[in-house]
């Protein structure tokens, strides 16, 4: 029988001891298990080292000093060694059938660049209010939707070829940014209805700490970059 293809995960991580060993457990419960696990501190200072050491003989570590997801995420695709790249947050949980349903999209069609999941939010006990006064507002927050985060993603490695790297300006959003680039590039995709990532709200997320300032440029400089491929400009 031919070896299964190998996938690399790539797990970004900046002080998130907190949740960190129920991410890598959800991905060592994954039913496809040609995968490898790449996870890039991205200059922690709380007790994430100590943590990852538990996992020493199962993942891959690199460390480097603090950039962002966008710059921890560029790291780890410079470890990969696998053809196939998939990304887990080190707060969120993925299906333990996510990889083997992707895969089979990419068998069943082969000119498939990227095959992206469905996604459910759920919310910590620190910020039940906030979900208790989204369902009330019928949120599309609060329903299954498509993943356009990197977390859903299962992608060909030569897709970053085509795309380019995340980029490292932006400290959030990055993935939103990566896909709208991937669309002008003609990228094939398939959606799946399948709910195979579990996205953790809770005190710490990134969205959540970050300034008005921070939000605003990141809105802009997303305008700025639409307009300039605009028709016409």
């Amino acid at each position: 029988m031919t070896a299964s293809p190998l996938i690399t995960c790539i797990v970004p991580v900046h002080n998130g001891e907190r949740f960190l060993a129920a991410a890598l457990d959800s991905l060592f419960e994954q039913t496809y298990r040609a995968v490898e696990v790449v996870v890039v501190d991205d200059g922690s200072t709380d007790g994430t080292s100590r943590l990852l050491e538990q996992y020493a003989d199962r993942v891959s570590v690199v460390t480097r000093p603090n950039g962002g997801p966008a710059a921890a995420r560029n790291t780890g695709l410079a470890a990969v060694r696998g053809d196939w790249v998939a990304f887990l947050d080190s707060d969120d949980l993925w299906h333990p059938e996510k990889l083997t349903r992707q895969m089979r999209c990419f068998e069943a069609r082969p000119e498939l660049e990227m095959c992206i999941s469905h996604t459910r939010n759920f919310w910590e006990a620190e910020a039940r209010d906030e979900e208790v006064r989204l369902r009330a507002e019928n949120s599309p927050y609060t329903r299954d939707h498509p993943g356009f985060i990197c977390q859903a993603w299962l992608l060909r490695m030569p897709v970053f070829e085509k795309v380019g790297l995340f980029n490292e300006a932006l400290r959030t959003g990055e993935d939103t940014d990566w896909y709208a680039r991937a669309k002008e590039c003609g990228i094939e995709r398939e959606i799946l209805s399948d709910v195979l990532v579990y996205r953790r709200m809770h005190r710490d997320n990134i969205s959540r700490t970050m300034s008005r300032e921070e939000r605003l440029e990141v809105a802009l400089q997303g305008m700025m970059r639409r307009r300039r491929r605009a028709p016409g400009d």
